[in-house]
This record gives C-alpha cells, sequence and structure tokens, in this order.
C-alpha cells in the first residue's frame, strides 16, 4: 500500500501525517489530549463510557477497504490525524489563483480567513456530540444505540482532524482556538457554540435521525467545498472525512425511513386510513406523520440557516482566494472565476418572494444551498416510496427555503412552508400545525423507552433490512456496562 496509507497506531495518535518525524507538533498534540479526554468523559454519551461497542477504526486511508470492527470502550477509542493521500502535482482549481500549485504551507494574505474557516468547521464537530450526549438512554436499540455512538467518536475524531491543522500550521493563534474548542458547550448561555443549529436541543431519537439526515448533509456540502481548497493540507482533510460522514447520512436517512415504515405497518394491520387521525395513530405506540412531517420543517429551516446569506462576501473572498470552492467544483463545466457570471437568489421584496440574478461569486451560499436542497429532496423521495408501498395516502414534503428562516434574506419574515407570505397573526395562528409543539415533545418522550435486549426494537421503528459489518439481527452491538 502507498505510503500515507496506512496509520501507524504505535504511539498515543493515531495518524498518517508523520507525527514521529514532528516532535514539536507531536509535543503540541499530546498536551492537548488530556483535555480532550476529559471533554469526552464529561460531555460524550453519558451512562455508557464503560461499555463495550462494536466500532470501526479506521486502519487505512483507502477508500476501498479502510475500516476493522471490533468492541472499544469509548474513552478508549483511538482517536487520530488521517488525511486523504497526496495528488501529485495538484494545482488550485478555482479564483484568482486557478492554476497555481496548490499551496502545502498556509498563504500569509490569507491567513486569518483560512483559520476562521478551521475553526467554524471544527466547533461543529464536538457541538453534535454534546447535543447527542443523552440519546443512549432511551435507545430504540443496541444496533440504534451502536450507530449513535460510532456517529460520535467520528464527530470527535473530525475535531481531531481540525485541531490537527490548526496546531501544526497557525502557531500560537492555533494552539488557543484548539483550547477554545473544548471550552465552548453546546446551549450554553455564557460561551455557545458558534453556530445556532449546533445549541439547540437533541431530545428525542426522532430528532437525531432528522439532524444527522439534514445537518449532517450540510456538513457534507461544507466538506466537499472545504475538499476543493488549494491549501492541500485542508482538502487532504476534508476529503478523509467525507468518507466517515456518508454513514452519519445513511444512520438519518435510514432511522426516518425505519420508523415511517413501522408507523405504516400498524396503521394498515389497524385499518387506519387516515393519516391526519393522529389520536388514533398515536394510540398505537407508533410516530403520526404529520409528525414526522413537522420535524422535517424544524430540522429543514434550521440547518438552512447553517449556510449564511444568500448573498455574502466572506464566502466571494474565501471563493476568489481559492481556499473554498463550490459543491463538486472538479465537475463543473464554467471559467472557476465567476467574474462575469450571475446566479439566481430568492429575495423578500414588498411582501412578495422574487428570484434577482446577482453576481455569481456573491451567491456561492446560496448555490452550495441549492445543491443541498436537491440532495436532501432525493432522500425525503426515498421515505415516500416507503408509503407508496404501503398505500399511505401521505406524502413527507420539504417546506419552502423561506420558511421559519432567522438568518439570510426571510430572516423573521413570515412565510408559509407552502411558500405563501402571511402576516404575524395569521403566522401565529398556524405555525403549531407546521412545527412541532411542546404537545408533540411530551408525546415524544413517552414513547422514549429504551430496547436493551439484542435484537429487539422499540415498537415504534422496524428493525434494519441487514446489522452493521454483516452481522445478524440478534448481535449484541453493545455490551451494556451502565455508569
Amino acid at each position: 500500500m502507498p505510503d500515507g496509507m496506512l496509520v501507524d497506531y504505535d504511539g498515543l495518535i493515531p495518524n498518517n501525517v508523520g507525527l514521529n518525524q514532528d516532535a514539536r507538533l507531536r509535543k503540541a498534540l499530546e498536551t492537548w489530549h488530556p483535555g480532550y479526554i476529559d471533554w469526552w468523559k464529561e460531555m460524550g454519551p453519558e451512562g455508557f463510557q464503560e461499555s463495550l461497542v462494536y466500532l470501526r477504526t479506521a486502519v487505512s486511508v483507502d477508500p476501498k477497504g479502510w475500516a476493522r470492527f471490533g468492541y472499544v470502550k469509548m474513552p478508549e477509542y483511538r482517536w487520530g490525524i488521517l488525511l486523504a493521500p497526496a495528488v501529485e502535482g495538484r494545482r488550485i482549481g478555482f479564483g484568482q489563483h486557478k492554476g497555481e500549485p496548490a499551496w502545502q504551507e498556509v498563504p500569509g494574505e490569507y491567513r486569518a480567513m483560512l483559520r476562521r474557516l478551521i475553526v467554524i468547521q471544527g466547533d461543529t464537530e464536538p457541538a453534535s456530540v454534546e447535543q447527542q450526549r443523552h440519546l443512549g438512554k432511551t435507545a430504540p436499540s443496541l444496533y440504534d444505540m451502536r450507530n449513535l455512538f460510532q456517529v460520535n467518536v467520528e464527530e470527535g475524531r473530525h475535531l481531531w482532524a481540525m485541531v490537527y491543522l490548526l496546531q501544526k500550521y497557525f502557531g500560537k493563534d492555533g494552539r488557543e482556538e484548539a483550547e477554545e474548542l473544548l471550552r465552548r458547550r453546546s446551549g450554553s448561555r455564557d460561551a455557545p457554540r458558534m453556530l445556532g443549529a449546533f445549541n439547540e436541543a437533541t431530545p428525542d431519537w426522532l430528532s437525531f435521525f432528522m439532524f444527522t439526515f439534514f445537518t449532517d448533509r450540510d456538513g457534507k456540502m461544507q466538506l466537499e467545498a472545504l475538499a476543493q481548497s488549494g491549501f492541500d493540507p485542508l482538502s487532504r482533510t476534508c476529503r478523509f472525512m467525507l468518507t466517515e460522514e456518508a454513514h452519519h447520512m445513511f444512520v438519518g436517512e435510514t432511522g426516518v425511513q425505519r420508523i415511517v415504515e413501522r408507523t405504516a405497518q400498524a396503521m394498515n394491520a389497524a385499518g387506519i386510513e387516515d393519516p391526519t387521525d393522529v389520536e388514533r395513530v398515536r394510540a398505537l405506540g407508533v410516530i403520526d406523520l404529520p409528525l414526522v412531517q413537522k420535524k422535517i420543517n424544524l430540522h429543514f429551516s434550521l440547518t438552512l440557516d447553517l449556510f449564511g446569506n444568500e448573498v455574502s462576501t466572506n464566502a466571494a473572498n474565501a471563493y476568489n482566494a481559492g481556499l473554498k470552492g463550490r459543491y463538486r467544483e472538479d465537475k463543473i463545466d464554467d471559467d472557476h472565476r465567476l467574474l462575469d457570471s450571475t446566479y439566481p437568489v430568492l429575495r423578500l421584496k414588498e411582501g412578495r418572494i422574487v428570484e434577482e440574478q446577482v453576481p455569481a461569486l456573491s451567491a456561492l451560499n446560496m448555490r452550495l444551498r441549492d445543491d443541498y436542497v436537491a440532495d436532501c429532496r432525493a432522500g425525503v423521495e426515498r421515505w415516500n416510496r416507503v408509503l407508496e408501498k404501503a398505500n399511505i395516502p401521505f406524502r413527507l414534503t420539504l417546506p419552502h427555503v423561506a420558511f421559519n428562516r432567522r438568518i439570510g434574506e426571510f430572516a423573521g419574515a413570515h412565510v408559509t412552508p407552502e411558500g405563501e407570505v402571511v402576516d404575524a397573526a395569521s403566522w401565529a395562528a398556524r405555525c403549531g400545525s407546521w412545527l412541532p409543539s411542546a404537545e408533540d415533545g411530551m408525546f415524544l418522550e413517552g414513547l422514549m423507552r429504551p430496547e436493551y435486549a439484542p435484537g429487539r426494537y422499540a415498537g415504534w421503528i422496524a428493525p434494519p433490512k441487514v446489522g452493521i459489518d454483516g452481522k445478524p439481527g440478534e448481535f449484541e452491538y453493545v455490551k451494556l456496562h451502565m455508569a
């Protein structure tokens, strides 16, 4: 296997970046390591630190076969620094430096901008672990618990990936930023995480599956854009992170699909033909489809805010500098400079939603968001195929991009899921039918009872079609040691 593919597990910090040959960096990371472990024990999965979990660990960065599976206690998981293989002769693919050799060191004029991009990405990784730390206690199966913990440890590794870049390339500033990543806390009043969606609660498993479907998909889009970066170490870091991110979205998409499948089964068995008869459906101990729709509305709109303002000077500057590209930039057929191009942006003008052409450089957030929406829509259609097959007359949809927004062109606007602009009174009267209510939350809380027997599943979710690593349905994915 080529040099840089295999991961060195001999030291404290597994890596494929030659850490043993860089004493200063190794010392800095080993100094940061105890604080990370303290953070994990304090803010990682509560009550399961001593349990043995059947997790995958990267042993190489070869996309054809990079992981091994085995039981491990999560605090003993071998987090490390893994970069995708270098591309020989790689050149910057966009912006004013298009065609120049990719940077192996931080270009001085872009130092602050690049550090900011890395810190924001890094801050999202521990935040989601913090948001999900209580979910193990209500896991609907050991299979689902194991998937939650796999997501958690990989988000922890993604934090390591960003900390490596900060420590290696940004000196004292990078070390201070790395410490701050461990100091902030999701939902804290005094030191919250940097982006709004990562300060929201994840109180139940439907929320978790929606988070991993919608918000981790934003992570995918951001990583795809950063993987195009002219700063080669960032590009290589993000390219490997994408191989792990795919599993997180799989957990979300199949989780929601299994909920929809179980609800359809229960409705058909009970002879319930009206999916909006919420009281009768809930009496079956399953999650009604209108509530699934409300959760889609909430998580989709929260995640759209993560893309920032539709028209953004910061995004234009990062692109022009060659630091952050578009989604699959290398597959787009244009000049990759965008100096004379335009892109359509939706705006609210005089109470109407209108489309305007704006300079493409300024609309990069909008374009990335459009790519994201298309990706989400494909997943929702897969959920609808379950309902179609079960002859349930209900279809899940994505709400309009202007619905329930706090950032960007539609921040604070009153727009229905169908895209109709309404007044504040109409919004207040109807929003309870569009977004989860306190009563909905109490219903979900009542359903969230753990199922810890191997091969058993809570009554509100269908078993998966196949197990992890080819294991049978009754496999003991977590050997519990409850704290």
